[in-house]
C-alpha cells in the first residue's frame, strides 16, 4: 500500500491554533480534488499531527476521537476515506505530566509514519508526507517517504538541513497533488524505458 501522510493543521484544514472543535475544523482550499487525484492513484490517506496543546494542558486528549471522527466525516462527504490519524499528544516543555516528555512520535521525528507504517503495511518509499514546515519534511524523509512542503509562510525558522530539503514545494495541497501525480507518470515512464 502506498500513503499520502498530511499533517493537519495547515496541509489538510485550515490552521486554527490548538482547535479541537469540529465544527470549526474545515478542509483547506482544493484540499478535497487534490485527494480525489491522489485517490485515483491509489494512494491512501493518513493524518500525522502534533497535538501539543495536550501536553501544555490546552485541551484533553479524549478531545482527539471527535477530531478523528470529523475529519473521517469531511473526507467522507466527498467519497473520500481517512485510513488513519495518528497524533503525538506529547510535549517535552508541556505542564501535564504523563505528557511532558522527550519521545519517538513528535515531529520531526518519524514515529508516527512508521507506526501507521506498521499497522498498516505501507511501502514508505512509495509514499509522501505532505505538510506546511520543515518538522513535517524532516519526519518524511527519515521515514524514506517522498516529501513536499507546502510554502504558506507557516514555516518561520527555515532551520535548514540534509534531511530537511524537500522533494518538491507547492503553493498549496491541489498543487501538490499534481506535482505526485507528474512524479508518479515519470516515475512509470522510466521503468517501461528500461522494458525495451
Amino acid at each position: 500500500m502506498k500513503a499520502i501522510f498530511l499533517d493537519k493543521d495547515g496541509a489538510l484544514v485550515d490552521n486554527l491554533q490548538h482547535n479541537v472543535e469540529p465544527r470549526r475544523i474545515r478542509l483547506s482550499n482544493g484540499a478535497a480534488p487534490a485527494l480525489r487525484l491522489l485517490a485515483r492513484l491509489d494512494y491512501r490517506f493518513f493524518v500525522v499531527s502534533n497535538q501539543p496543546g495536550i501536553a501544555q494542558g490546552r485541551f484533553p486528549e479524549d478531545a482527539m476521537p471527535a477530531v478523528s471522527d470529523r475529519l473521517t466525516d469531511l473526507l467522507f462527504r466527498e467519497n473520500l476515506s481517512l485510513e488513519g490519524f495518528y497524533y503525538c499528544p506529547h510535549d517535552p516543555r508541556g505542564t501535564v505530566a504523563p505528557y511532558a516528555i522527550e519521545c519517538h512520535c513528535r515531529k520531526p521525528l518519524p514515529g508516527l509514519l512508521l507506526k501507521a507504517s506498521a499497522e498498516h503495511g505501507i511501502d514508505l518509499r512509495a509514499s509522501w508526507m505532505i505538510g506546511d514546515v520543515l518538522h513535517d519534511v524532516e519526519a518524511g524523509n527519515r521515514a524514506g517517504c517522498r516529501t513536499v512542503l507546502l510554502d504558506k509562510g507557516n514555516e518561520t525558522e527555515w532551520r535548514l538541513g540534509p534531511r530537511r530539503i524537500p522533494t518538491r514545494m507547492a503553493p498549496d495541497l491541489y498543487a501538490a497533488a499534481v506535482l505526485i501525480a507528474g512524479h508518479q507518470d515519470q516515475a512509470h515512464d522510466q521503468a517501461h524505458d528500461h522494458d525495451d
